[in-house]
């Protein structure tokens, strides 16, 4: 049996809401679109990881800068990681001079 030294921080919905700036309304629809992914603490209660301010700050600029919908985002963000990941290999490909 192993135990965690230090406990994980975690944001409840208000606080995460607050981080992001979005209501907590916005927040329920992203996670139920899959596009946030939370954890549940122990009373079921939606708990977020600080990485996810990131992701909402990365779904905001995709929505508002580009007028993508909230639907869209999901394929848009695979798209852009998949992109990152490829540019990733051939930089390790790549003969370094």
């Amino acid at each position: 049996m192993t135990y965690a030294l230090v406990r994980p921080i975690r944001l409840d919905l208000d606080s995460y809401a607050r981080a992001t700036g979005l209501h907590p309304e916005a927040v329920r629809r992203l996670v139920v679109l899959g596009l946030l992914e939370p954890v549940s603490d122990a009373r079921g209660e939606l708990c977020f990881s600080p990485s996810q301010v990131a992701a909402a700050a990365r779904i905001q600029r995709l929505h508002d800068g580009l007028s993508i919908n909230y639907a869209a985002i999901g394929l848009v963000i695979d798209l852009l990681d998949r992109i990152e990941k490829l540019e990733a290999t051939l930089r390790n490909l790549s003969p370094r001079h």
